[in-house]
This record gives structure tokens, C-alpha cells and sequence, in this order.
């Protein structure tokens, strides 16, 4: 078997840069399956990449040109599927590394698409909604031709959501003369938007902590509960699991954190963010520091927020039993060395926050069949190939007696470079 050695460009300096993040634990992995040096070429290569300057007229008059991205990394498995993310610090590095995450998160739940990202540079937080609106047509006119039901589908990422969705799908179809719901996922429901989507990042983490706890021998009404980050996947995840008996002891935000040992009352602290903007200042808790609070002792941490929240400088003091990566990149390849030290269970984010493009893939599928299919079918459907993906992950990590990240990523290049030899290289 071929021997891996650590990366010698990565370093404390430069840990935190996704795109190098992503090489080393494909080396790694591709090493510990003994990939031939042209597969590992294949697959650590993007297939496509396009940059776009995008003109558009605020609403004072003036002019702004905003860069924007869209990268496919692997189409071998089926259209390339990713969100778009709009935000001041999008880099094409960072798009890199997500549009290929995005390949072995698919292929780990075993779903037939493969990779793409896109983002734009931006700050949504100062743009009025015509502005944001005028951005959005105009960076799907600029992508057109990369994107489609059979190419490309995005889906909403950070700062996007349903509603720069349904604008998306409107840019397409005016271009395409025809209504293509297909094109993007995410979408309101009354526009071909999946039921029970919003959940399904939050619910797939919930799904393989369930068996994380089956496997530690813990219950869900003993498990305290850390969450970093309170939006769509960490708010959703805090209210379903604490519908499900967890007891949610810490929220924590980019602006402050808020603690109960007894288990905070989640719909009511959501509510008191909707009316406050912040989770600060809680009756049914007490403040803590936000830098603090993620090192609070607990069973399960769920960082839901950003990349790079768990690096060589602080992973150290984690305390938890079981690391569940809500985020995409939450921790650093100098990071996993610690926890492995440490003993901690790690759900790698390419498995634990797959539930999103699971359920991405059953909008997909309703749409172009033209049928719908009710919640209760979604969250089924969801649930067994969360637990399939889980066992097949653990069972890699028993077999080839590495971690589960590693696990994860040889099992997603095993099933694209198998994919990849099916078709064959065309010449």
C-alpha cells in the first residue's frame, strides 16, 4: 500500500486556506486506496472555472463592478450541484474547496451528482433588495451557460436563500423562453421547492448524531448539546433536537453566547433573537463570551457557521465527546491531529451536513418528474440514507483503521474514481 506523508506546505501560517485543507486530506486518502497518480490527478482537479465581473446600477446611480465565481470540480457522477455564497472575503480558493467538498459530499450519500460552488464578492448586509436583486440576474446571465437542470444546479449557501433562488430560476427561464424549476434548489415551494428543505441540513445532523450516540452507548435526554452558529442549520438543528429530548445548554453567535446546564428553552431564545437580533441578554439564560463558550464541557459540539472555527490554536481545549460539523471546513487538517489525540468522535462535515444536498437532490428529482411528494416521505427518505451513509463511513474507518474524515473522503474517491474508470477518458 502506498504510504502517506504529510503535506510539508502545511503549516500553522497557512492552515486555515480551504482549497489546501481539501488537498491534504485527499492525499491522504487517495494515498490509503492506492490511486494511481492519473486518477489523482483527475480527481484533485477542478473541471471548469469562470470568473465574472458584473456590472450593476445601485440605487444612488453610481456604477459597481462585483467579481463573482462559479467552479465545477467533478462531473463525473452527474451534474455538478453547490450553492452560491455572497459575501465580502469569497475568494476563488475558497470556492475551489467547496465545489470539491461538495463532489465527495455527494458521492459519501451516494446521490448521483457531482461538485460545484459559486460566490460573489459582495456585502448583501449594505445592498437594498433591488441592488441585490440587479446582482443576482445579472451574475445567472453571466453563468448561463455553465448552469441547468443537466449541468449545473445551485442551491442557496451563505447569504442566499429562497428567495435569490426564485430570482435565479426567473433569469434562467426568461433566457431559456420556458419555466425550468429544475435549475436551482432551495426554492419556495410554491415555485417547485421541496417540502421539508429548509430542515434538512439540521435534521441530517441530527440523523448521525442519533447514531454517534447509539455507537457511544449515550442517550439523547444525557446529552448536553454546544452550537455555534444559530441560522438556518444551527437554529434548526437546536429546535429539532430539542423537540427530540437533547438539552441544548449553549448557543453561541458571532456577537455573543447564551447558557442554561438545565437546557435552554430553544423556541424561546429564536424568538427573542427575532425581537432583539441577538441571542445576548436571554431570561432563560445567562451571557457567556462567545470565544469562550464552544469550550464549554458537553457531549456533542455542532459548529454551524463558518470554516476554520477549530484550528492548531485552540483545539486543545475542546471538551466534547462527539465533534459534528454542521459547517463545511469548520476544522483544520493541523486540527485533526488534536482531536484524533484526543479521542473525540468526528463527524466530518462531508457526511454530517449532507442532509442539505440530500434533500436539494429530492427537489431535484420532484421537479423534473413534476411530482411532489409529502413531508413525512422527505424526512423518511432523508433519514435512511443519513444512516446508510453513517455506517458505511464508520465501516471504513474500522476497516482501514483510520478516522472518520479520512474514512469519509476514501469512501467519496472510491465511488467517483470507480465512476470515473466506468466512463472512461474521452479523446
Amino acid at each position: 500500500m502506498a504510504t502517506f506523508t504529510p503535506s510539508p506546505s502545511i503549516s500553522v501560517e497557512n492552515e486555515k486556506n480551504p482549497w489546501l485543507a481539501a488537498a491534504v486530506r485527499f492525499d491522504e486518502a487517495a494515498a490509503r486506496l492506492n490511486l494511481d497518480d492519473g486518477m489523482q490527478k483527475v480527481l484533485r482537479s477542478t473541471a471548469k472555472e469562470i470568473t465574472v465581473h458584473i456590472p450593476v446600477q445601485l440605487d444612488d446611480g453610481r456604477l459597481e463592478v462585483f467579481t463573482g465565481y462559479r467552479v465545477h470540480h467533478s462531473l463525473a457522477r452527474g451534474p455538478a450541484k453547490g450553492g452560491i455564497r455572497f459575501a465580502p472575503d469569497v475568494t476563488l480558493d475558497e470556492v475551489r474547496a467547496l465545489a470539491s467538498w461538495m463532489t465527495w459530499k455527494c458521492a459519501v450519500v451516494n446521490i448521483p451528482f457531482g461538485g460545484g460552488k459559486g460566490g460573489v464578492i459582495c456585502d448583501p448586509n449594505v445592498l437594498s433588495d433591488a441592488e441585490l436583486e440587479k446582482l443576482t440576474r445579472r451574475y445567472t446571465a453571466e453563468i448561463i451557460d455553465f448552469i441547468g437542470p443537466e449541468r449545473d444546479v445551485p442551491a442557496p449557501d451563505v447569504n442566499t436563500n429562497e428567495k435569490i433562488m426564485a430570482w435565479i430560476m426567473d433569469t434562467y427561464s426568461m433566457h431559456q423562453r420556458h419555466t425550468v424549476t429544475a435549475v436551482v434548489t432551495g426554492k419556495p415551494t410554491a415555485l417547485g421547492g421541496s417540502r421539508g428543505r429548509p430542515e434538512a441540513t439540521g435534521r441530517g445532523c441530527m440523523f448521525v448524531i442519533l447514531k454517534a450516540l447509539e455507537r457511544l452507548g449515550l442517550a439523547p435526554e444525557e446529552t448536553r448539546v454546544v452550537i455555534q452558529g444559530f441560522g438556518n442549520v444551527g437554529g434548526m438543528a437546536a429546535k429539532l433536537m430539542s423537540a427530540a429530548g437533547f438539552r441544548i445548554v449553549c448557543i453561541v453567535e458571532y456577537d455573543g453566547a447564551v447558557y442554561n446546564d438545565k437546557g435552554l428553552d430553544v423556541a424561546a431564545l429564536q424568538e427573542h433573537r427575532r425581537e432583539t437580533g441577538s441571542v445576548k441578554g436571554f431570561s432563560g439564560g445567562e451571557d457567556m463570551d462567545h470565544t469562550e463558550a464552544m469550550f464549554l464541557p458537553c457531549d456533542v459540539l455542532l459548529p454551524a457557521a463558518h470554516e476554520n472555527v477549530i484550528h492548531s490554536g485552540n483545539a486543545h481545549r475542546l471538551r466534547c465527546k462527539i465533534l459534528c460539523e454542521g459547517a463545511n471546513g469548520p476544522t483544520t487538517p493541523l486540527a485533526d491531529e488534536v482531536l484524533t489525540e484526543k479521542n473525540i468522535f468526528v463527524i466530518p462535515d462531508i457526511l454530517a451536513n449532507a442532509g442539505g444536498v440530500t434533500v436539494s437532490y429530492f427537489e431535484w428529482v420532484q421537479d423534473r418528474q413534476g411530482y411532489f411528494w409529502n413531508e413525512g416521505l422527505v424526512n423518511e427518505r432523508l433519514q435512511e440514507i443519513m444512516h446508510e451513509s453513517f455506517d458505511a463511513v464508520v465501516h471504513y474507518a474500522d476497516t482501514h483503521k483510520v478516522n472518520n474524515r479520512i474514512a469519509a473522503y476514501m469512501l467519496a474517491l472510491d465511488r467517483v474514481a470507480f465512476a470515473i474508470k466506468l466512463r472512461g477518458i474521452y479523446a
